[in-house]
Parts: C-alpha cells; sequence; structure tokens
C-alpha cells in the first residue's frame, strides 16, 4: 500500500549493514565502525554518522545528533528490533529498553518499532540506507581512516551533496522539501541536550567514596557502609540514598584517582586536609626567625615536600610544650649543625641544650658546651 508520511510525523532509523574500516594509528589494529542512518518521512531528509558501536550509548548520541541535524524532534521514531532500542521484540506489545524509553521522553517523540522481517514497515530508511550505501560509503572505501572522528568528517560534505540533488521524479531535492514540508512541522529541541545515563549499584566505603569506573568519589561522611544508586553520564556522576540524590560530581576518567569535597568531609578530616606548606610556613614565622628557616630547611630535606609534614607539624607543636622561646633557640641550633629531623629538635629541648646558648652572643656564630661536642682541639 502506498504510504502517505504527514509533515514531521514520522522518522526513520537503521544501521546499514556494510560498515567502514578504521585504523588505530597507535596498535595498528583494525576496526569497523557501524553506520547510523535515519530519515525524516515527508522530506525523505537523510542524516548517517559513523559510530564505534551499536550499543546503546552510541545508539542513542546518534538520534541526538540527528534531531540538532534536522533542527528539531518528530513526533514518532521508528526503529528496527535492535537490542540497544527494543529489549523484546513483539507484534502487538514490544518492550523497550529503559535508557532508550527515558531519552524519548527528553526529547517527546514516541517509540513505534517496525514489525519483526517486516522490512516495508520502515521503507524509507530502508531506501535512504541504499542511498548511503552507494553514495557514501562505496565511495569512501578505499581511502584509509585513523579514527572513527575522521569518517564522520568525511561522510559530512557527501551527506550534503545527497541531501542537495534532485529527486529523479520530482523537480525539488530532500532540502528543499525538508525546508517547506517537515521543517516547520518538528517539534524544538528541548533546552538541554540529552546524555546517556547509565545506573549502577554501590556501597559507600568507610573513606566515605564510592567506586565508579575505577575513580573514587565523595558523599557526606553520615552515609558510611550505605548502600546507593548511582546515576552517571559523559559528563556527572551522581549518588542516590533511598531516591535522594547525595552528592553530585564531575566525571573524572582518571584511574584510581580520587574526587573529594570538603563539605563531604568529618570536621576533623578537613582541618588536617587543610594543612598545607604556606600554613605551616605561616605558623613557624609567627615563632620566629630561626624556626621559619629551619622548617624550610626541613621542608627541603625531602625528595618530597608533602613527606615533611608531620615532621613540621611536630616540631611547631613542641613551642605548645617548652614555649616559642626555647623552640627559637632549638632551631638555630638544628640550623648550625645540619640537623633535618623532629627527634633531633626534641632532644635538644629534653636536655636542656638550648639553655646552654650564650644570652648576649649571636645565636648564628654560638658554640654549645656539651661533654658530647668535640671542640677544636679535638683535631689537632
Amino acid at each position: 500500500m502506498h504510504q502517505i508520511h504527514k509533515a514531521g510525523e514520522k522518522t526513520f532509523v537503521d544501521y546499514a549493514g556494510t560498515k567502514m574500516e578504521w585504523i588505530d594509528s597507535f596498535t595498528g589494529e583494525i576496526h569497523y565502525a557501524e553506520i547510523f542512518v535515519g530519515a525524516l518521512g515527508a522530506s525523505q531528509l537523510i542524516y548517517c554518522e559513523a559510530t564505534k558501536t551499536q550499543t546503546l550509548p552510541d545508539w542513542i548520541s546518534s538520534h541526538v545528533n540527528m534531531w540538532e541535524y534536522f533542527g528539531g524532534v518528530s513526533e514518532i521514531v521508528v526503529p528496527d528490533n535492535l537490542k540497544s532500542g527494543v529489549t523484546k521484540a513483539h507484534r502487538y506489545d514490544p518492550d523497550i529498553n529503559v535508557n532508550y524509553q527515558r531519552f524519548s521522553e527528553h526529547y517527546g517523540f514516541a517509540i513505534v518499532p517496525a514489525r519483526i522481517v517486516e522490512p516495508k514497515d520502515k521503507a524509507k530508511v530502508e531506501c535512504a540506507v541504499g542511498i548511503v550505501t552507494r553514495q557514501i560509503i562505496a565511495v569512501l572505501r578505499k581511502r584509509t581512516f585513523t579514527s572513527v572522528a575522521e569518517i564522520n568528517a568525511a561522510i559530512k560534505p557527501l551527506l550534503s551533496k545527497i541531501n542537495h540533488q534532485p529527486f529523479q521524479k520530482m523537480k525539488t531535492t530532500r532540502f528543499e522539501l525538508f525546508e517547506s514540508v517537515d521543517k516547520p512541522a518538528l517539534k524544538p529541541l528541548p533546552k538541554e541536550r540529552y546524555y546517556f545515563e547509565e545506573w549502577n549499584k554501590a556501597k559507600i566505603h568507610i573513606d566515605y567514596h564510592f567506586v565508579f569506573d575505577d575513580h573514587y568519589y565523595s558523599v557526606p561522611h553520615q552515609y558510611l557502609q550505605k548502600p546507593v544508586d548511582i546515576r552517571s553520564t559523559a559528563k556527572t556522576v551522581e549518588c542516590f540514598f533511598e531516591n535522594k540524590r547525595i552528592a553530585i560530581h564531575e566525571r573524572n576518567h582518571k584511574k584510581y584517582a580520587y574526587t573529594t569535597l570538603k563539605e563531604h568531609m568529618p570536621a576533623h578530616h578537613r582541618a588536617h586536609a587543610e594543612w598545607g606548606p604556606e600554613r605551616i610556613k605561616r605558623w613557624a614565622h609567627k615563632i620566629g626567625e630561626k624556626t621559619a628557616l629551619f622548617i624550610e630547611h626541613v621542608m627541603n630535606s625531602r625528595p618530597f615536600i608533602q613527606q615533611s609534614y608531620r615532621a613540621c607539624l611536630g616540631i611547631l607543636r613542641l613551642g605548645e610544650r617548652y614555649g616559642n622561646e626555647r623552640l627559637e633557640k632549638a632551631c638555630a641550633i638544628g640550623l648550625d649543625a645540619g640537623m633535618t629531623r623532629f627527634k633531633q629538635i626534641e632532644t635538644i629541648l629534653k636536655n636542656k641544650m638550648d639553655s646552654q646558648l650564650p644570652e648576649n652572643t649571636n645565636e648564628d656564630n654560638a658554640t654549645l658546651n656539651h661533654d658530647n661536642i668535640r671542640g677544636a682541639k679535638y683535631y689537632k
């Protein structure tokens, strides 16, 4: 039966049977890109692009790109019974993939799969696939590509040529027909672009982080050991506890690294995390010049500055036990002797070695009198 398609009513989508080859420039491995094809019912305007797979993320991403190419959304999409879109095919009541259904609700179109083994239900896209195969895939078959992005860059001008070439039996083009018939009838694009969502289960570890895609994300510390649901997109990772969102992070693809928000940390962890070299140096300067120089010396003595933090904090806290004046003298002795350890400064203070510095002598040139220190005569 001859099908009459209303303006802006239907878009037909499918994959071409022929794939396009591309070579990974780093490994030399050969891959085969899938070719997604979509066609509007009334104007027959065609959209196509290459994707790495036919999996759900690529399937939905191709739809998003197609709507943006059309500049609007049709009322209905007619897909084949691909697993990415249809979980269970059925003549009367097919099961639509949950994520595909959410995507359709976001853009405001209905999903009406074609009947099984009934290509005439999607004749427009079957025709479009043939055109794409002959005028794009065949034309590019001898070119060498090193990425899917390269393939899509090559497809773009050829696709434009197809949409602007005249029909064989009509004195118009797909693009002209689209501008006058389909475009005015399409629904507007939503304000926000849709990003594919993936849902996972997780449990909050004792360090108030959960793991997703080998990266650690924080949640408020009150949710330790709680089971949670994780919703991820290409840009964000969200955490839900009992259907309430408790954390949202920008997605980070760095393996085994941490993304931690300060407000998620317990107060004592937050206080500890705030310690850094600048804060330690400011504390040292408040005690005195020699203490500040000694702390700088300790920091420079370690291969990594972070390894010096505990020693520096221990040294500065000695001022609370012995007094800042004595610590200043002990640091002067430490600088003179080239010391770099907390225990060395603690020993000076415990044994009151700092009190043997002459009061009216320049501390930089003061010689400490002690049984364990060899004088100049020893070396004669």
